[in-house]
């Protein structure tokens, strides 16, 4: 079987760092992805991504990363599901990343090309 999907992006906004109990960095953002292809009025529509990366990766990202990057993401797709408390079943997919490059260069203040690791791809959970 495969799982696998591969996107490059904007970032929405600028990723989120926490840390697990255990102390296991994780970072969650969002990217928007232009389609190929114009819809009938010749505009091209986005779509949005939620985007979860565990450990170097999510450091990578928390660190050298920003609103507005164009970012490389090589990963999995992962179904999340819960229940509300009102008793509603929800659910989601987000990318689980096990790689995240940078795509573009940085602009003023966020860190420069000298700074950067080649990519936080350290293994994911």
């Amino acid at each position: 079987m495969m799982n696998r999907v591969i996107l490059v992006g904007r970032l929405v906004a600028d990723p989120d760092l926490r840390y697990t109990p255990a102390g296991i960095p994780v970072a969650n953002f969002r990217i928007a992805v232009d389609r190929p292809f114009k819809n009938a009025a010749g505009e091209r529509d986005t779509d949005f991504f939620n985007v979860v990366a565990w450990r170097g990766s999510a450091e990578f990202a928390a660190n050298y990363l920003g609103k507005g990057r164009l970012v490389g993401i090589d990963g999995r797709l992962q179904l999340r599901q819960w229940e509300t408390p009102e008793g509603q079943k929800r659910s989601t997919v987000d990318v689980v990343a096990e790689q995240v490059q940078a795509l573009d260069r940085a602009r003023n203040g966020e860190g420069g090309e000298e700074d950067m690791p080649p990519t936080g791809d350290e293994e994911n959970q």
